[in-house]
């Protein structure tokens, strides 16, 4: 939609690669509807997924003790945090939707995806004590997760031997970006890519794109436990 800003966070080594294709489908499909799309290439841009005392720039509240929380917290009221957090939280503050491109590693994000979000989504910044979940500064945003995974779908169903791939979504969808005050969309899961033909693989990004057409007129999913475990 004409007007609206995005941001993908990218977690792919390769460009070529898969999710690389899927980045580069939303990127295009989002630019040709007039939305303004930014991309965090995490890898290219060898981001920092450590969150260290490099983070903070200016003197510590408390020199004898490092706790990260708290010195992370003061530093953005102070604005005094690392450069490159600053400027991930500008394209998150800017953005109306933020998507997250990544495999799944370990039922998770890559450790350079997890450091983005460990490092960026500070107090302060993301959330407050109280300010989290609906009242999470990052409210009216919406966020997604395309992600791809080794496993078939059929492992990722609720007997499957993996079982229900809502389950590993909770940490992520609720206790990350819900947390934060995120609207979330539905996931776009692409399932077991590396075992799919290559018209299949085609099939699946282009029904990516499909659902880009009409994504500012999708309802956030219902962000509870029931959602993800059942009544």
């Amino acid at each position: 939609m004409a007007g609206k800003k995005v941001l993908i966070v990218y977690a792919h080594q390769e460009p070529r690669s898969f999710n690389g294709s899927l980045k580069k489908v939303a990127e295009e499909e989002l630019s040709r509807q007039g939305c303004t799309v930014a991309v965090s290439d995490l890898y290219s841009m060898n981001f920092e997924p450590r969150a260290t005392r490099k983070d903070i720039t200016g003197v510590c509240s408390n020199p004898e003790f490092f706790s990260y929380g708290v010195e992370a917290y003061e530093a953005c009221k102070k604005r005094t945090l690392a450069r490159d957090i600053i400027d991930e939280q500008k394209k998150v503050q800017e953005a109306d939707l933020v998507i997250f491109q990544f495999p799944l590693y370990w039922f998770s994000v890559p450790a350079i995806l997890k450091g983005w979000m460990d490092r960026v989504l500070c107090q302060g910044f993301a959330f407050d004590i109280p300010g989290f979940y609906d009242s999470g500064f990052l409210k009216g945003k919406l966020g997604l997760l395309s992600l791809t995974t080794g496993g078939t779908a059929e492992m990722y169903a609720k007997a499957g031997v993996s079982g229900d791939f809502r389950y590993f979504l909770w940490p992520l969808q609720h206790g990350t970006l819900h947390f934060c005050g995120f609207k979330v969309l539905a996931p776009q899961i692409n399932f077991a890519p590396e075992f799919a033909s290559e018209e299949e693989r085609k099939g699946m990004v282009a029904s990516w794109a499909q659902r880009l057409k009409t994504i500012w007129t999708e309802e956030p999913i219902n962000c509870t436990p029931p959602w993800y475990f059942g009544q």
